[in-house]
């Protein structure tokens, strides 16, 4: 929504140049000077997930991903160069692709490049080895304008450790074409952006397969997704129960050493050769995704927790081979026992962390709950009940008492309360009726309705929420940067220390036996599993819970960004306010009645209102009552009049007979209030937007200029006459336009917006959590003043007068004071400040929000839940600290201990299972956190 006044952006009619869309796809919602701007940061459209199926190995279509016309296809002319076509968003004229051209000609490796307007692609040709297709794209964004690319997701089985995911994603990111790859070991998902046309699905799963893992595309629902978690937890359970129970027997036989008392079945217990029996199948089919694993790995020249597992059990049950067949050689013991514990702790660890991650994404299936399978259509003049798949858009749904709605549309006929809770986190229902808008999986409460469907399948709003819950949940937190980094180095840097420690053991004692356990103990207490687990499964929650809360994080990097903030950036009008004003004040001037009695002045505008003057309707709160005590300048008003008077009637008229041709919220208020009394409008014969200013039109004859005191200064019109009147309105919060008629102010339009009822609770909520509290807004400084008075900002943090091309600058100058700032507006007209904020947070009330178009989404326009999503974030990040500090003094106090020899590697094994296990653990404990306890306190405190 708009902010404020027609001394702001207008979103009406206008003129002027049309600008070049920026990058990206944008919501062509216009600025305020009636020209459309394409904004990039939305992430709808077609660099949008979703958009563009990839599947059987075509993308956009195109089956020869080197033949393909619209996408980006690929050759190799010679053995050094390379050829692609990029396709390109945003260009208008030639002047674009000159310089989307001149842009890539300059760039290191580049040998030619020639951009096509017609057919919006560029055609590169290049060396692979000095410059990536993603360094092209990167270029091309920076110039501007954007270059789509396409998004798949795919289920990703048989990671165990951070390692893999490295090991994935550079699999992925080798394929040719793809620009983004990011793997999640938590969701077991792998989020691939690439350019069309470049490869196929079938491309990706081979590149997945050859790195050692399995891969399969996952489908709008996710349900691919969730067969492998549960696939992966069964394997795991049968894995642990078959080594539980061939460890057993070994178990009790190494317990049989501590006890004097042996009987047949001890001694049975130890004989070599069942210790053999019983170890061999744990080892080598128990234990063969850990063999199979480390091949891979090894093969590719990394190494992981698998590797450390393959490593320690082996080397015990070599040992205690050698020592079984070849009793000769001097080595004592067997610990056949070892190696098959390890293992099945291993797989018992694995199985509760499969589990515990299971847990982790419990938002996304209460999310896909509660869609409802059926819906109840009338087809033929009948109500027949159809799978909610069958629904198509235009068709008229009938909803009972106690029914979910099973999709997106807007009520015909009957009235009822809906509760929104479970997408919105509004506890009260919300009244609906005839209009109105419902959305899909909410509760019908009491009456019955007809509704007509608007939106179906993918592009409901639920659908919309899981969609961004899941891809929020596969992103990466820049924190996990560390945690990739660390486990970069980690495996092979414990590799060197257990062989350190094996030869230091074997130095200073002789003892193979001693050194055999320790080395073991060290590689296996330090596998780095915890630490891959530590940021994705809090990670997970975090963007769930708040999912729940009727607050979208669009990443992890979003919800990293939202902790860290230190001011933020109010916008006023639907933010601030509820974004629906209302004329307060319609003030005449004797300029008025001066140009009405006038020679040669078309006065029927006045006199067509005069006649109806005694059929005037209440004009309830339109007096001219502005100032304390009185007229505060001479002109008509009315103290305490409650109707409009004839002169009024006839102002109103024609400032709303301008206005009719502006979308901007202020003239529709204006419109609103010349309808409601009885109005009839005139049709402007000439109509322009000032920008931040104002409007002018010519209407029956005469030039009229309706705007601010810098648009009237502009135009030569006096307003020392009403300055007492302007003030005193503008002190009250009023947003004030003047209107001048053929060059004499003729009169004032006073409209006003109410604040929430929250945003004082919510501001002072702020100010209690440290952070800076700013108001942006084009209205006038003392307009704005006193609304910042009422929601407790303080004077000195309010900026006023900004014209809507300048609030980006405003969010630029706070970032160049040091601080992070985030933007809050609708998501719409704020666009441009969105993107340039740290933080974009867009607030609205359901379906109303563009829950597409920025970095944070409040579903409720309450601004108390601004605060829960602060809170929620800090609660996130610092349980990812937690997980990331237990899960390195884990391993900083383990490897000593181990080295030392002071850690049997059974007891290694264990810890290794229960770190992971705790990590996880640790992250679903968020599930428990309540973003709105501050103001349930606060309601729960007795009044003062």
């Amino acid at each position: 929504m708009a902010d404020t006044s027609l001394l702001q952006q207008r979103a009406g009619a206008g003129t002027g140049p049309t600008p070049r869309p920026g990058p990206g796809t944008g919501t062509g919602d216009r600025t305020g000077d009636g020209v459309s701007h394409h904004t990039g940061h939305g992430t709808g459209g077609p660099t949008g997930p979703g958009n563009g199926t990839v599947g059987n190995g075509t993308v956009d279509g195109a089956r020869n991903p080197r033949a393909s016309a619209d996408g980006a296809s690929a050759a190799t002319p010679s053995a050094s160069t390379a050829e692609v076509t990029l396709p390109i968003e945003g260009m208008t004229c030639a002047a674009c692709a000159n310089r989307i051209e001149r842009g890539l000609k300059k760039m290191d490796g580049v040998a030619d490049a020639a951009v096509n307007l017609a057919l919006a692609r560029a055609r590169v040709r290049f060396d692979p080895s000095r410059v990536t297709v993603t360094d092209m794209a990167a270029r091309v964004r920076d110039l501007g304008y954007d270059v789509p690319l396409q998004q798949v997701r795919l289920a990703i089985s048989g990671m165990t450790c951070a390692a893999c995911v490295n090991r994935v994603e550079r699999a992925l990111r080798r394929v040719p074409g793809v620009a983004e790859a990011a793997v999640n070991l938590a969701t077991g998902t792998g989020t691939v952006r690439l350019l069309p046309g470049t490869a196929s699905v079938a491309d990706l799963v081979g590149a997945v397969r050859d790195a050692g893992y399995e891969a399969e595309p996952v489908g709008e629902a996710g349900d691919e997704a969730e067969a492998a978690r549960q696939r992966e937890i069964r394997g795991w359970w049968n894995r642990f129960v078959l080594g539980a129970v061939l460890s057993l027997p070994l178990l009790v036989a190494m317990a049989a050493h501590f006890f004097t008392w042996h009987g047949p079945v001890f001694d049975l217990l130890q004989n070599g050769w069942l210790q053999l029996a019983l170890a061999t199948p744990v080892q080598f089919y128990v234990g063969w995704i850990f063999y199979r694993d480390s091949y891979f790995n090894l093969k590719n020249r990394n190494a992981n927790m698998s590797v450390l597992v393959a490593l320690g059990t082996t080397a015990a049950y070599a040992y205690s081979v050698v020592a079984l067949l070849w009793p000769g050689l001097g080595i004592t013991g067997l610990y056949f026992e070892i190696s098959a514990i390890l293992i099945t702790l291993v797989a018992l660890g694995k199985y509760l962390e499969a589990v515990a991650k299971g847990r982790t994404s419990a938002a996304i299936k209460k999310l896909l709950g509660l869609q409802a399978r059926t819906a109840r259509v009338i087809r033929d003049g009948r109500e027949v009940d159809v799978p909610v798949e069958e629904v198509a858009v235009g068709d008229v749904v009938v909803v009972r008492p106690g029914e979910k709605i099973p999709v997106d549309g807007v009520v015909l006929e009957g009235r009822s309360a809906v509760d929104e809770s479970m997408l919105t986190g509004e506890s009260l229902p919300v009244e609906k009726g005839p209009g109105d808008e419902v959305i899909g999986a909410t509760v019908n409460t009491t009456g019955t309705f007809k509704f007509r469907a608007t939106k179906v399948g993918r592009d409901t709003a639920l659908a919309q929420i899981v969609r961004i819950v899941e891809e929020a949940q596969a992103s990466k937190a820049p924190i996990q940067a560390f945690a990739d980094r660390v486990s970069n180095v980690f495996v092979p840097a414990v590799m060197a220390l257990a062989g350190v420690t094996f030869a230091g053991w074997l130095v200073a004692t002789g003892d193979l036996t001693r050194a055999l356990l320790a080395a073991t103990a060290v590689l296996v207490i330090a596998c780095p599993c915890a630490l891959g687990l530590a940021t994705p499964t809090a990670v997970m929650v975090g963007t769930g819970r708040g999912a729940e809360n009727g607050i979208l994080f669009r990443g992890g990097e979003h919800l990293e960004a939202t902790a860290t903030l230190d001011a933020i950036l109010l916008d006023k009008t639907g933010t601030l306010t509820v974004g629906k004003p209302s004329v307060t004040d319609v003030v005449v001037l004797e300029a008025l009645e001066a140009l009405d009695a006038g020679p040669g002045v078309d006065g029927d505008v006045v006199e067509d209102a005069a006649e109806d003057a005694g059929e005037a309707p209440t004009g309830a709160g339109a007096s001219g009552n502005a100032a304390p005590g009185g007229d505060a300048a001479p002109g008509r008003g009315g103290a305490g009049s409650s109707d409009l008077d004839a002169a009024q009637r006839a102002l109103l008229r024609l400032v709303a007979s301008v206005e009719r041709a502006s979308e901007h919220p202020l003239a529709a208020a204006i419109v609103q209030r010349a309808r409601e009394a009885g109005l009839d409008l005139d049709e402007p014969e000439s109509f322009e937007a000032i920008p931040g200013h104002g409007v002018q039109a010519r209407l029956a004859g005469r030039d009229v200029v309706v705007g601010n005191r810098r648009l009237m200064e502009a135009r030569g019109v006096a307003v020392d006459a009403a300055a007492d009147r302007l003030a005193a309105l503008e002190e009250q919060g009023k947003t004030v336009m003047l209107v001048a008629v053929d060059g004499r102010l003729a009169g004032l339009i006073a409209v006003a917006d109410t604040l929430k009822e929250t945003a004082p609770e919510a501001v002072a909520a702020l100010h209690e959590m440290g952070l800076e509290v700013w108001m942006i807004t084009g209205d006038n400084a003392r307009t704005a003043r006193a609304v910042a008075r009422q929601a407790g900002i303080p004077a000195e943090r309010v900026l006023a007068e900004v014209l809507p091309a300048d609030k980006a600058a405003k969010v630029r100058e706070l970032q160049a004071r040091g601080r992070k700032v985030a933007m809050v507006g609708d998501g719409i007209n704020d666009a441009p400040a969105l993107a340039a904020a740290d933080v974009g947070i867009a607030i609205g009330t359901g379906t109303d929000v563009a829950i597409e178009a920025a970095d944070v989404t409040l579903m409720r326009g309450d601004l108390r839940t601004l605060v829960a999503a602060i809170e929620l974030s800090r609660a996130t990040l610092a349980k990812i600290r937690q997980n990331l500090f237990w899960a390195l003094i884990y391993n900083t106090l383990g490897i000593p201990v181990a080295a030392l020899g002071y850690l049997s590697p059974v007891l290694a094994g264990a810890a290794m299972a229960l770190s992971s296990v705790s990590v996880t653990t640790n992250s679903t404990l968020l599930k428990r956190f309540d973003p709105m306890r501050r103001f349930r306190r606060d309601e729960r405190s007795p009044a003062s």
